[in-house]
């Protein structure tokens, strides 16, 4: 018999890894997304109060789903004030879908969900945060931590644009053939910024692999749907070329290790001949897009043997090309670093500084060590501690705040006391 703790851990790692599984499964039976989300809120709460005592189900989220539909019935039961047409049908779909124990498998209907989330009706930035959401289970400060935003605009961003679908009618659908390439731009966005959250996330853990690998699995499949979409490709063999680092980023201990000083033998060789692959094949057939540019940077760096040999003027003009598709300031941060390899580090920052990217990036943690970095290896001790401190502040991961820690240590360690 498990502990009540042990079960509400399960309890947690299931909402976390299998939420937008059974999301889509929900908004599946009754075509509203709303109610299928509520409905789950709802079956998890249960959750918690049976599961500790009476114990695990042998079908955890077979359980969840068939709780979930109930207890919409229930309420579209409660809601019915008129024998309306659509009440009578929402009532009948979530009545007569299967119940989870009849099916084999669960249906894995999450491409659905992430089309309907990304519907052109939705502006571009309530798409890519609902389905963070609802796909890939991100908490609102999470999402809100991805956009540089406040946590309570993030919740009513969220509650305007399920207002929204349900308002005009969205269809809980795939696109029609025809639709599907115009549809498909902000869909890579969203994916990407779920294997950012994976790879780098906001949360407490330094990464988190199942939204890296939920976001390579889905960008397969998008990329299987669309043979000929170019940044598709591009965007996998980011992905591809970026995960590949992802056991060099810690040491034994769980400390963070920054790329200059990873060791390459544990980069995954097989994801980087896939990535490199895919980049060739894009650069082949025709101008890059901003996904694959990335990924051709990401190759520079997975076929230098070492960090001194990296290819940093080569890297710089990718960056030069990303800003005239993207222009943005983390495309300037991320240029800056490679500029400070490639030339030397006070020419960076002074680059960096005149463009004003750090007006808009005083909220972002990397900008911050950016800069610390860039300091210290001018020698200019105080200001990089200042810098530290900062990037210390809004960091949330225990392995990169020791990181930073230990380097603010160092360039304290050349400050003369009183100075």
């Amino acid at each position: 018999m498990q502990s009540p703790n042990q079960v509400e851990a399960q309890i947690t790692r299931l909402i976390r890894e299998d939420w937008g599984r059974l999301l889509a499964v929900l908004t599946g039976f009754g075509g509203d997304l709303s109610l299928a989300e509520d409905c789950l809120h709802d079956a998890v709460v249960a959750a918690l109060q049976t599961w500790p005592t009476a114990g695990l189900p042998s079908a955890p989220d077979a359980w969840l789903i068939t709780t979930a539909r109930r207890k919409a019935i229930d309420r579209l039961r409660r809601a019915q004030t008129s024998a309306s047409k659509a009440e009578a049908l929402a009532f009948w779909q979530w009545q007569n879908a299967p119940e989870a124990e009849e099916l084999q498998t669960l249906p894995d209907r999450r491409l659905e969900l992430i089309f309907t989330c990304c519907h052109p009706a939705l502006d571009e930035k309530s798409r890519v945060a609902l389905t963070l959401r609802a796909v890939g289970g991100l908490t609102t400060s999470e999402i809100a931590a991805a956009f540089l935003d406040k946590q309570e605009a993030m919740a009513a961003r969220l509650t305007r644009a399920k207002k929204k679908i349900a308002s005009a009618g969205i269809r809980f659908r795939l696109p029609d053939p025809e639709d599907l390439p115009g549809r498909i731009d902000g869909v890579l966005q969203v994916i990407y910024l779920i294997f950012n959250e994976g790879h780098r996330g906001s949360s407490d853990q330094l990464t988190r692999t199942d939204l890296a690998e939920e976001a390579i699995r889905l960008v397969r499949i998008l990329s299987s749907c669309l043979p000929d979409h170019l940044e598709t490709k591009g965007l996998l063999a980011l992905m591809l070329l970026t995960d590949a680092r992802r056991l060099a980023r810690k040491g034994p201990s769980g400390a963070f290790i920054p790329l200059e000083e990873q060791k390459r033998s544990r980069w995954d060789r097989g994801k980087i001949r896939e990535g490199k692959h895919l980049v060739e094949l894009v650069l082949k057939a025709g101008p890059p897009g901003a996904y694959a540019l990335q990924a051709a940077i990401s190759a520079l760096h997975a076929e230098a043997p070492d960090f001194a040999s990296t290819d940093w003027t080569q890297i710089v003009a990718l960056y030069d090309l990303l800003w005239k598709l993207k222009p943005n300031p983390v495309v300037l941060l991320n240029c800056a670093v490679a500029q400070s390899y490639a030339t030397d580090p006070s020419t960076a920052l002074e680059q960096l500084e005149a463009t004003g990217a750090g007006q808009h990036l005083q909220a972002y943690q990397p900008y911050h060590a950016c800069r610390a970095d860039l300091l210290a290896r001018q020698g200019r001790w105080k200001e990089a501690m200042v810098a530290y401190d900062r990037a210390i502040v809004l960091t949330e991961a225990p392995e990169e705040v020791a990181f930073l820690k230990a380097r603010r240590k160092t360039a304290a360690s050349f400050v003369e006391p009183g100075s």
